[in-house]
């Protein structure tokens, strides 16, 4: 009852700030629609998948052991996975309904059918088995995980296809179907990798002079456009998917973990640790901050969601009592 209540005053807070800065100026880039409470979870939050047709948004509870299912029609939690190992990585094959965990703990990969949460297996990384991404064009699973690889694996026999070695450990990664690369962030290199993911190994490295610590990755849904947050100094830049060279920067909100392209209305979300999202406008004349939507402090993970409209932001549980919830918010036309 307590994390509810407080939820609610956190819902009404945000929606306060929200109405002042549209009072005084237009209607804000993003509306708090509700927040979902998450009960009995503390410590870190990592990332999110989402069951677009079945409205299930699944979340990755680090600190907690656990993995939550979200029902979104019903706003509440259906179900938990527990006893996990720091769950980081999360992914959804739609196809199978089943769900991808990728543990930080013991680097292990493991396979949940969505429905009822049975075990289906379990693949062994070796450590830090981190970001989950989903192949559209073959359906496999690529996770970054140890000191420096990206694995993919084939979900129906949960086995390793390829083991793509990288120069440090893999952050937020992306995939470009169209010419069969994917670009991973590794901020212990201080680099940009370009991986073939047919030849199994990395064809590039790109350097971002006085750009460190970079995170968060997004591709458009073009391929043109490659969007990288850096936390030090906090930046976002733009590069050329197909060169690696930056096109763009501007300041940006701190400790930064996710970045997402809402190719509707051209902007750029950017969620960050300090509490607060970056909402970034693109126009003919470049991109500009339009925005800055306030969530909670240590709120840095997120998830947006074209098909549904909607943009989700996890906020652990506080050291004032608060609550962990998870953020719904619907962007303004």
């Amino acid at each position: 009852m307590r994390t509810t209540s407080v939820a609610l005053g956190l819902i009404t807070a945000i929606n306060l700030i929200a109405c002042s800065v549209g009072a005084a100026t237009a209607e804000p880039p993003l509306i708090l629609e509700r927040t979902i409470p998450l009960e009995n979870v503390s410590g870190r939050i990592d990332h999110m998948a989402i069951d677009r047709v079945g409205r299930r948004l699944f979340i990755a509870e680090l600190g907690n052991d656990s993995v939550d299912v979200i029902d979104l029609r019903a706003g509440k939690v259906l179900h938990r996975i527990n006893g996990l190992k720091e769950p980081q990585g999360i992914g959804y094959l739609a196809d199978q309904d089943v769900v991808v965990i990728a543990n930080g703990g013991d680097g292990s990969v493991r396979f949940f059918h969505a429905e009822d949460l049975s075990p289906l297996g379990t693949i062994a990384l070796g450590n830090d088995a981190d970001n989950v991404r989903i192949d559209p064009s073959s359906g496999h699973v690529l996770v970054g995980y140890g000191n420096g690889g990206l694995a993919i694996i084939d979900p129906a026999t949960q086995s390793m296809l390829k083991d793509i070695k990288l120069a440090g450990h893999p952050e937020s990664f992306q995939l470009a179907p169209k010419t069969g690369r994917a670009f991973a962030n590794v901020p212990d290199a201080q680099q940009v990798a370009v991986v073939d993911l047919k030849a199994g190994k990395q064809v590039a490295a790109w350097k971002t002079p006085g750009l460190a610590a970079n995170f968060p990755m997004a591709l458009d849904s073009t391929g043109r456009r490659l969007a990288i947050v850096f936390r030090s100094p906090a930046k976002l830049a733009l590069l050329d998917p197909a060169t690696g060279a930056v096109t763009e920067s501007l300041d940006t909100c701190g400790d930064a973990d996710d970045v997402f392209f809402d190719g509707k209305r051209n902007r750029i979300y950017v969620s960050c640790g300090d509490g607060a999202i970056d909402v970034v406008q693109g126009s003919p004349e470049g991109f500009e901050l339009s925005g800055r939507v306030p969530t909670a402090s240590g709120a840095r993970t997120s998830l947006f969601v074209p098909e549904l409209d909607r943009f989700f932001v996890a906020v652990r549980a506080g050291s004032n009592g608060s609550g962990a919830a998870i953020l719904v918010f619907r962007p303004s036309p």
